[in-house]
């Protein structure tokens, strides 16, 4: 490994990473975990379907500001589809949109059937659609892990008995059983993320949109909480959602959307969006360390796939140059 990264720095001519070495060891848990194919949908069944969706703020003077311009989507059952842009792209604002808690200016909003925005359609979307924020200690309403995963499915009606029942299995799906007679003012950032999961896992929804989960966490942090939502896509079958401006979280996803100045401006799979170097940074963002590495070494004429996306990807073809030479 020292080897490749030296013959990085001889064939960049200087070409300076600013990345902390913190941020690598994340990227180790990418390799390991996102280095998959795009799995192919059978059904290709809608489970929201977005349609010219318009969203007018009004600003301090009074004047309209457009937060999304007529922004049309359909999001698949079983799905990971990552949502990424700049600050005030508009991916928050969409989020938003998908259970209920903004309603269109224009345009229209189906959850599994049902409009956002008839207001007897609330309860049941709701149901169908969980919503977890950026900060984890503005989501948790109990003092005790159990009695805050619990607060959900209370709030639904359901049966005590049963109630017990989801508790005890969200938890276990996040891995954090034992830890349920713990105060969760004690518990790492990581753990509060993992715990307003569950608590939304209680509630059985068929989709979990997460709006930047892991921009307040550590990479250890960050890590649980991109185990659990691989987790619950792949093996649970649950629809994800994830708004992230981290490009090594969205790596993972089947799908991702790339949103600039209210409106979608690309979507693909993961591969063919990061493929873009020069128009993904146009926009202000950036592409995955191996991505720009690969991108930058093919421009200078070594001959090396330009998008590669993951460490074990761009070694790959590093160790193939060296053995070629």
């Amino acid at each position: 490994r020292n080897a490749s990264f030296n013959c990085v720095f001889l064939l960049l001519e200087g070409f300076t990473f600013t990345y902390k070495i913190i941020e690598w060891g994340y990227m180790e848990f990418i390799n390991n975990s996102s280095n998959k194919e795009i799995h192919q949908r059978n059904d290709q069944e809608n489970l929201i379907t977005i349609n010219k969706l318009t969203h007018i703020y009004e600003t301090e003077d009074k004047e309209p500001f457009y937060a999304l311009k007529g922004v049309s989507l359909d999001i698949y059952k079983g799905e990971f589809l990552a949502v990424i842009g700049t600050n005030g792209s508009g991916k928050s604002t969409l989020a938003r949109h998908l259970d209920g808690i903004l309603l269109p200016s224009e345009g229209d909003v189906i959850i599994n059937g049902l409009s956002t925005s008839n207001s007897e359609n609330t309860w049941q979307i709701r149901q169908t659609v969980g919503m977890v924020f950026q900060n984890p200690d503005n989501q948790l309403v109990a003092s005790i892990v159990e009695d805050d995963v619990a607060f959900g499915p209370e709030n639904l009606g359901v049966p005590r008995e049963e109630i017990i029942k989801r508790v005890t299995q969200a938890l276990q799906r996040i891995d954090m059983e034992s830890y349920k007679h713990h105060a969760t003012g004690m518990l790492s950032g990581g753990q509060k993320q993992r715990v307003a999961i569950a608590g939304v896992l209680a509630m059985h929804p068929q989709c979990i949109v997460l709006d930047e989960p892991t921009a307040m966490l550590d990479p250890s942090g960050r890590k649980e909480v991109m185990d659990t939502i691989q987790y619950l896509n792949k093996n649970l079958g649950i629809t994800i959602v994830l708004i992230t401006h981290f490009m090594e979280e969205a790596v993972m996803a089947d799908r991702v959307v790339v949103m600039n100045r209210g409106q979608i401006v690309k979507q693909g799979s993961a591969r063919d969006v990061f493929s873009d170097v020069k128009g993904l940074k146009n926009t202000g963002l950036d592409v995955p360390v191996p991505t720009e590495i690969s991108y930058y070494l093919a421009e200078k004429g070594v001959s090396i796939s330009n998008n590669c996306m993951t460490n074990e990807e761009l070694g790959d073809e590093l160790c193939q140059f060296r053995l070629k030479k």
